[in-house]
């Protein structure tokens, strides 16, 4: 889990404007701060695989919220792919 302080800073460097919380790439950009926090916890937990379906949920859920940005945005989609590092 990622603490709230972070969660801000992602937030913030992916809002459309100074209100903007809940837009698609704020989205992204949170599910895969969490993705990334998770993967460390896997490599000391190998067994927690309730954890891993977890992991597998925000994944996926991650990927719908790509494929929509990509549908309906292409530029916005090619800039937020670079900025998290993403393969695509």
């Amino acid at each position: 889990m990622i603490s709230t302080h972070d969660k801000q800073l992602v937030i913030k460097a992916n809002q459309r404007h100074a209100k903007d919380q809940g837009s698609t790439e704020v989205q992204i950009s949170i599910l895969t701060e969490r993705i990334n926090s998770l993967q460390g916890h896997f490599k000391s937990h190998a067994k927690d695989h309730a954890g891993r379906r977890g992991l597998l949920l925000m994944v996926s859920k991650r990927n719908r919220l790509l494929r929509y940005i990509a549908e309906s945005n292409r530029e916005g989609y090619a800039a937020l792919i670079k900025k998290l590092g993403l393969r695509k």
